[in-house]
């Protein structure tokens, strides 16, 4: 009997505890839900990118140069260069051109030179020529005598009237022609890689009879004609 009443209030005092325990529990989850406070953090996150500058490489690399005939040549180092704008302005300041082979005033290919310390670069300056007027030509086909001398004034072969720039510029050929010998030869005239022919006859003059009121007989030459 004792031992059973031991055992019962064992049990009930078990269970007392396991009461209070679940009142506690739920008492402190009461207060922990009722008094818990809730903190939001924003965090700005900033990213800047910063640009690194290119390494200038200082390899000098020449452009190919051209210009008209008779036009001022730049000395400015700058222009001769193709990549300028990777060279440090150190080295630019310290180039030194050199254009004195350069003919501006005849038309060819020369070399132009930069130099830096103990090396130099060689480049190449083409002098154009200027465009010639545009003209059309046409020649005149001449009749004459045999042993003349032939006219080197170019308004004896050609047509149109003629600017002094074009009549610089014109070449005439009269090479093929023998006056000493009777025949139609040919002729050229070349301007601006325009090639023009004309034809000139060489003959010799009959001579015909006059009789003058002393009845002398007298020979008589033709002129010459241009057809």
């Amino acid at each position: 009997m004792k031992r059973t009443k031991k055992i019962k209030k064992l049990r009930i005092f078990s269970l007392t505890l396991i009461c209070w325990g679940i009142l506690l529990i739920g008492s402190g989850i009461a207060m922990t839900t009722k008094d818990t406070t809730i903190t939001k953090y924003t965090y700005s996150i900033n990213i800047s990118q910063n640009k690194v500058a290119e390494s200038k490489i200082n390899e000098i690399k020449l452009k190919e140069m051209s210009q008209e005939v008779n036009t001022p040549i730049s000395l400015d180092v700058k222009n001769y260069l193709e990549n300028v704008e990777k060279i440090d302005d150190s080295v630019l300041s310290a180039l030194n051109l050199d254009t004195s082979h350069v003919n501006i005033n005849e038309a060819g290919t020369y070399t132009y030179t930069i130099s830096y310390k103990k090396k130099t670069f060689n480049g190449t300056f083409i002098i154009t020529e200027k465009p010639l007027p545009k003209v059309n030509l046409t020649l005149k086909n001449l009749t004459l005598k045999k042993d003349s001398v032939l006219d080197t004034n170019l308004s004896t072969y050609i047509n149109e009237p003629l600017t002094e720039e074009v009549s610089k510029n014109i070449v005439l050929d009269l090479s093929s022609v023998k006056t000493n010998i009777e025949g139609t030869y040919q002729y050229t005239v070349t301007y601006n890689n325009k090639l023009y022919t004309g034809k000139i006859e060489i003959y010799t003059p009959q001579a015909t009879t006059i009789i003058t009121p002393n009845n002398q007989v007298q020979e008589e030459n033709s002129d010459l004609e241009v057809e």
